[in-house]
């Protein structure tokens, strides 16, 4: 049901500023554009050789009744040489529009990845991944269709319309204006009954998807049916929708069968017309058996190239679609930063001194909804900041400003006394790192996984790195080593093991200030052992920024930040914030640590 919609939504109506839309990323052709105007030779020159095709059979046909051998051998030879030049021709030309078309598609999927990849969170706060992977892949694969096929076939058939036309008047005026009076009209009625039917054909697809879902929802779920003793009502919520697909089906089979008697009777009547006005011409003399021949060869290519043109008029209808699909990524605003130059980080690097002062903020998505309300605080450069608060409080809000995924709605945000917005957005971040709760490694090595830290590094930097977070024995215990496979996302690691590795491409990025979000809950004694050893390593001479659930993780932080509904509502030491009475994070702390 869904699929079926959303593929509804790609096909817009046909307009100019559509076209407009659809030229724009024709431009993406321009690089490409002599090699693109060869390919238009070839395809005007095999379209022509053709156009030439009927003639010479007619001609071919008057010569055999004319009884001359040597005509006939002279027009069969030209045939046959007609037809080895536009094999040629339609083999250049298709051979040059793809060589073309690829170049420019790969092209502009470079750039909409490298603009994707730069644009603020905000956009994929709003966006699912699943539609934005749709716009490169399937997007760009319909305009690939259309710049390799479609815009040829367009060209084509409006060639064939036209020179067959002009030929088919030059040949018999009377018998042409008969066939334009009765034929294409014909032609037109069947292509627009057709897309009714197809368009019934889709309703009774949706509501047969509607009760797929029910079958699908109904087998997920069995246990609750059964335990609801719902088995009645599932079974009559299936029976409405394929009742309703059966009587829509039905109602469709009425219309085919008007559609295929049409058929029979229009089209084939119409054809039947022609020949039948051509060979009375014949009988006075007016044509010859062969121009009566040729001209109904004409008079195909012509029927045909017509009802081609509804499928190029759905071709542009879905490329148009997939176009404002495209630019409406390509529009929006992107990070400042450069992807084809490389960070070459700070001429002074930072110390790692942090301050938020009178921190205004809201989501992009929820403007109405604030997070953090004139929030402020300080960490000193080589301080443990700790973050606890209940969900909701803004804990990883501030590590996203901090990473300057958000910009603030008020108040500032100063790294070295220097506010944000002086920085160069790469230079910042790349003297920061983050340990998440739930790591994310990509479905390469162990080796790579690592060294995405610092990409350069060498593999006796990215053995020490591994040695630092307690990662290097495990890793060797592996048969591959560091070679190893994590699989996607990771999942051929157990939890333990990926936050180690998460740890290690800290170290190797040797970042100033580091934040940590709660990288231990969901780990067992053990494994949080380990990983809990690796951290105090890496927060060594750093400004670390911890977000805590569990409070044992940041007992000896320099200073703890006591988060409530965005607001700063307590500050100080653990020793310090346990004897505030009623203090929350007293409340916090009975709670966790007695």
């Amino acid at each position: 049901m869904k699929n079926a919609k959303s593929d509804d939504t790609k096909k817009k109506k046909i307009s100019l500023s559509g076209l407009k839309r659809l030229w724009k990323l024709a431009s993406y052709l321009k690089p490409q554009r002599g090699l693109f105007f060869v390919g238009l030779i070839f395809l005007l020159l095999s379209t022509g050789a053709s156009l030439v095709f009927p003639g010479l059979t007619g001609k071919l046909i008057d010569s055999a009744k004319q009884d001359f051998l040597n005509e006939i051998d002279r027009i069969a030879l030209i045939l046959l040489g007609v037809f080895v030049v536009q094999a040629v021709f339609s083999y250049l030309r298709i051979v040059i529009f793809v060589k073309v078309t690829e170049r420019s598609l790969a092209a502009l999927r470079q750039d909409t990845y490298s603009h994707m990849i730069r644009l603020p969170m905000a956009f994929f706060n709003e966006r699912r991944v699943g539609e934005l992977n749709s716009r490169i892949s399937a997007d760009v694969s319909i305009l690939q269709e259309t710049f390799t096929t479609t815009l040829a076939e367009f060209i084509r058939q409006v060639i064939i319309i036209v020179g067959g036309v002009i030929l088919l008047a030059s040949t018999s005026l009377k018998l042409t204006l008969f066939m334009l009076a009765i034929v294409p009209a014909i032609i037109v009625i069947t292509i627009f009954f057709g897309r009714f039917i197809r368009r019934y054909a889709k309703k009774v697809q949706n509501l047969i998807a509607d009760s797929n879902t029910i079958v699908e929802e109904t087998l997920s779920g069995i246990t609750n049916v059964k335990a609801f003793v719902n088995e009645t009502f599932e079974w009559n919520r299936y029976k409405v929708k394929t009742n309703e697909a059966a009587e829509l089906a039905i109602k469709g089979g009425h219309y085919r069968g008007a559609f295929a008697s049409f058929i029979i009777f229009g089209l084939f009547g119409a054809i039947a017309a022609v020949i039948w006005y051509g060979a009375r011409m014949v009988q006075t003399g007016d044509i010859t058996m062969g121009t009566l021949f040729s001209f109904l060869l004409y008079t195909a290519f012509i029927g045909g190239s017509i009802g081609g043109l509804a499928s190029v008029y759905a071709s542009l209808q879905r490329a148009i679609g997939a176009t404002e699909n495209l630019l409406d990524i390509l529009d929006q605003k992107p990070e400042p930063i450069d992807i084809h130059q490389k960070s070459i980080g700070l001429k002074k690097p930072l110390t790692g001194h942090i301050l938020f002062d009178s921190v205004l903020f809201a989501y992009p998505n929820r403007k109405d909804v604030p997070v953090l309300k004139g929030l402020s605080f300080e960490a000193k450069p080589g301080e443990l900041v700790g973050l606890v608060g209940p969900s909701g409080a803004g804990k990883s809000t501030i590590a996203s400003l901090i990473l300057q995924f958000y910009a603030p709605d008020g108040g500032k945000i100063q790294f070295d006394g220097k506010d944000s917005s002086k920085f160069s957005l790469a230079d910042l971040r790349s003297e920061m790192a983050i340990v998440p709760q739930d790591v994310l490694l990509f479905g390469g090595s162990i080796k790579e996984n690592i060294a995405y830290g610092k990409p350069n590094a060498s593999e006796e930097e990215i053995i020490e790195a591994a040695k630092q977070a307690n990662a290097h024995e495990f890793i060797l215990g592996f048969p591959e080593g560091y070679d190893t496979l994590v699989g996607e996302r990771g999942v051929k690691l157990s939890g333990g093991q990926r936050q180690r590795i998460a740890i290690a491409r800290a170290i190797l990025k040797d970042p100033k200030i580091l934040i940590l979000d709660e990288a231990t809950s969901a780990l067992d004694s053990e494994s949080e052992k380990l990983v809990q050893e690796a951290l105090d390593l890496l927060m060594k001479g750093r400004t670390s920024i911890v977000i805590a659930h569990r409070l044992s993780t940041i007992r000896k932080a320099d200073t703890i930040l006591v988060l409530d509904q965005g607001e700063l509502v307590e500050q100080g030491s653990h020793d310090e914030l346990v004897q505030v009475e009623n203090g929350l994070y007293q409340n916090l702390s009975q709670l966790q640590l007695q």
